[in-house]
């Protein structure tokens, strides 16, 4: 598959994005892909909207598997694309249309050049939320053709095209999604005294958060608490009775997140003799640690010797990703790809650079044949 035809389909993808397990246009492109592909080597299961695709291997003593996410994000795209989404308020933000994109060049490949073993691709639902991995994982579909190892790649936009970045060990971090409700007394903004005003009550307890991790943690355990969203009043000259605070909290240990919650959950008591009121906490979809096996590692710099990709050592980073969760049970790795970008990860304006695609397939490829 050239390079046309990868930016086809991405552009394709790119169009439709959909939030997780909601994926119904992106899975049904998808299999029809695939199904153009098809041979008799090849097998297809789907679950909920994801998609499994086994190509059978010529003499099979074990399954490889590859992962890519399917959905998109929330966010109102702002790129200037003449294929941007026509998902109003949606968009490929995070790269899974690559991601995607590469698993079907990587089929093909494998379709057409077999080899020992069998490849397992998984086209996985709702990694942005509520998380589709460990569901998938417990699935009797997922379980018939369970690999015995596997490995996943992310878009970097700081890498240059060319360049793909891994480390063994730790990669992404443990992390929960934070939600906070609060609940007090309303009333007009000239009776303060017969309120229990939620904005003041949510705003102490913004600026009193962060001192959990500057204060609660050891500085060698590094961890995040933000944020990022709040919502409290419905009119400038009423006291708000309700507030809601969103946010999320990332460690690079799975010790230290239940430690973070446990003073959050302390806290919020304080709050609610102090403040007068009553706070419901939801932590959402919690995220496991994306933890690299230094043996997968150490093979897929292996596979890519002799070809025009540069390997860099990554650091570990503070973002979340559900594959930690397949990494849990199954041997592998995940592995950065570069894609130059001058936006970032989940920015209304990234934009990837296409030639990152060829390069995707064929670090995937190689991979693939090296681990059999």
């Amino acid at each position: 598959m050239n390079l046309a035809a990868l930016k086809e389909i991405r552009r394709t993808l790119h169009q439709i994005p959909e939030l997780g397990f909601q994926e119904v246009k992106t899975g049904a492109f998808l299999l029809d892909k695939i199904k153009e592909m098809q041979t008799d080597s090849v097998e297809i299961k789907t679950w909920r909207t994801g998609i499994l695709v086994r190509v059978t291997g010529k003499k099979p003593e074990k399954t490889i598997g590859f992962r890519a996410d399917i959905d998109g994000l929330p966010i109102a795209e702002e790129t200037g694309f003449s294929f941007a989404s026509v998902h109003q308020g949606k968009m490929h933000a995070c790269g899974h249309d690559f991601h995607m994109t590469i698993a079907l060049g990587a089929l093909k490949q494998l379709i057409e050049n077999p080899i020992d073993d069998h490849v397992l691709f998984i086209f996985q639902p709702a990694e942005e939320g509520p998380g589709g991995a460990l569901p998938l994982l417990r699935s009797s579909e997922f379980l018939e053709w369970k690999p015995n190892c596997l490995f996943a790649l992310h878009i970097a936009p700081e890498l240059p095209v060319g360049t793909v970045s891994s480390r063994p060990g730790l990669l992404f971090a443990n992390t929960s999604e934070l939600f906070l409700d609060f609940k007090g007394v309303g009333g007009h903004a000239a009776y303060p005294h017969l309120t229990k005003d939620m904005t003041v009550a949510a705003s102490n307890f913004v600026i009193q958060l962060q001192q959990i991790v500057a204060r609660g943690i050891d500085p060698l355990e590094s961890a995040v608490v933000t944020i990022g969203k709040m919502e409290s009043g419905v009119v400038q000259n009423a006291i708000a009775e309700t507030a809601r605070l969103e946010g999320t909290i990332r460690t690079l240990h799975a010790a230290t997140i239940a430690v973070i919650k446990q003073k959050i959950a302390m806290m919020a008591k304080g709050f609610e003799i102090s403040h007068d009121c009553s706070i419901a906490i939801d932590y959402g979809s919690n995220y496991y640690q994306v933890y690299n096996q230094e043996k997968y590692v150490n093979l897929f710099q292996d596979a890519l010797r002799d070809s025009s990709i540069t390997y860099k050592e990554a650091s570990p980073a503070m973002t979340g990703e559900d594959f930690g969760y397949m990494l849990k049970e199954i041997p592998g790795f995940m592995f950065w790809l570069g894609v130059d970008s001058p936006h970032g990860l989940h920015s209304a304006q990234l934009k990837p650079d296409e030639a990152a695609l060829e390069t995707g397939v064929q670090a995937v490829t190689r991979t693939i044949r090296h681990l059999s």
